[in-house]
């Protein structure tokens, strides 16, 4: 049985391994493998004229794993972390290891609260998003996206009774909230008027 503390099967050799597995080991000798002149160390065969590359400059804090000592030489900054989203991304590489199921979860939370904060300014500015257009709901009745649906055996049917609820909810929602604010600020000047 594998994965016990005490395997009562003894480690097949090599040889054993080659005899029942086709092509087994077939890497092993470095004569067989084409990449091995890749894998010899020759500097003078690389081009490269340093020991170790040129750093990044490193115009504001970036995340990094704790696991790594320093940045890597070269780093993304096309994304610089903002916001609610990027206090929980830099937390969880601070707090947890890469090898830790809660550094990844908060990334993952992280992602969807960038995605809901970019929704919250993009009402903000002057030119919403249209979730009509950009969903392309209207390309389902345009383009026969409802009968290329029907008698096949697509896995995106399963779940698209669930999409316009994840896509149309947080714009429900948001007008909800907007209304019943216009609706509050409207009563108390009525009440302010009134007295």
């Amino acid at each position: 049985m594998a994965y016990t503390a005490n395997n009562p099967v003894p480690v097949p050799t090599a040889e054993e391994l080659r005899a029942r597995i086709p092509g087994w080991g077939a890497d092993l000798d470095p004569l067989d493998r084409p990449s091995v002149p890749k894998l010899q160390f020759d500097p003078g065969r690389t081009g490269a004229h340093w020991d170790f590359p040129d750093r990044q400059e490193e115009t504001y804090p970036r995340e990094r794993s704790m696991e790594h000592g320093m940045l890597t030489p070269v780093f993304g900054t096309s994304v610089p972390l903002k916001g609610v989203s990027g206090v929980m991304r830099r937390y969880a590489y601070r707090r947890y290891s890469e090898a830790r199921a809660a550094h990844w979860l908060i990334l993952l939370a992280a992602d969807r609260v960038d995605a809901f904060e970019a929704r919250i300014s993009a009402l903000a500015t002057l030119r919403p998003d249209n979730p009509v257009t950009e969903t392309g709901v209207l390309s389902e009745f345009r383009r026969g996206g409802v009968s290329s649906r029907a008698g096949r055996r697509r896995a995106d049917v399963n779940h698209q009774w669930i999409d316009p609820v994840l896509v149309g909810l947080p714009w429900v929602l948001a007008g909800g909230a907007a209304f019943a604010g216009v609706r509050a600020v409207l009563r108390l000047r009525r009440r302010a008027q009134g007295r």
